[in-house]
């Protein structure tokens, strides 16, 4: 899987009991359905070298919207790319939400691997950045890649006990690959003035590509 977010390095510290694994899954759990509502269905993938990733699913709405929001990834932070050694209390925490008009199930495998990026692959997964999956993003789908976008318009950042960061919750945008490319020659800020001048609906899952010319 390609990705542009950068790597770090082996994690190293421990936390506190507030800071646990299942405190802050719990809290991250309880914000979502604050937002979202009851989820309507769950999956739950495990990678190997990386800890247990579940997808929630909630909706749809009455706008007919679908929302798929990982639960496992914000459990240990993310460390800075330019420190040597990893702090396992400090350092960003995120959790990843898409939306799709009417649902499409099988990303669920999808957003659980882009979730576990940052235990297998040593990554920050941070506003502006891709991650490609090199193939369709759920069956039939015209995407291969998603650009996360800026938290707390969706869901709100969650405070964890200091010193740690909020979890922040990063909406995904679905991109075709010639979006994609042309997001890395011109970056996110260009892509997203692109989408916004032709009107494009992010949630459509059949929507075409944006004119890029």
């Amino acid at each position: 899987m390609a990705h542009d977010f950068p790597l770090f390095g082996d994690p190293h510290g421990g936390s506190s009991p507030e800071l646990s694994r299942e405190a802050v899954l719990a809290a991250v759990e309880a914000r979502l359905i604050s937002t979202f509502g009851e989820p309507g269905g769950r999956a739950a993938v495990t990678f190997l070298g990386a800890d247990r990733i579940e997808v929630l699913r909630f909706g749809p709405d009455a706008e007919g919207l679908v929302r798929y929001a990982t639960l496992g990834m914000s459990a240990a932070p993310m460390a800075d790319p330019t420190s040597p050694v990893a702090d396992q209390v400090r350092g960003p925490r995120v959790e990843l939400v898409l939306t799709v008009r009417g649902g499409r199930d099988s990303v669920l495998r999808t957003l659980a691997t882009f979730a576990a990026t940052p235990q297998v692959e040593g990554l920050v997964v941070a506003p502006g950045g891709s991650l490609d999956l090199g193939s369709p993003l759920w069956d039939g789908a015209p995407f291969t890649s998603v650009l996360a976008a800026e938290p707390g318009g969706l869901v709100e950042d969650l405070e964890l006990a200091e010193p740690a960061d909020p979890v922040r919750f990063l909406p995904l945008l679905p991109m075709t690959p010639n979006e994609a490319g042309w997001k890395r020659v011109h970056g996110a800020a260009a892509l997203h003035e692109r989408w916004l001048d032709q009107g494009t609906d992010l949630r459509d899952p059949d929507r075409r590509g944006v004119r890029l010319d």
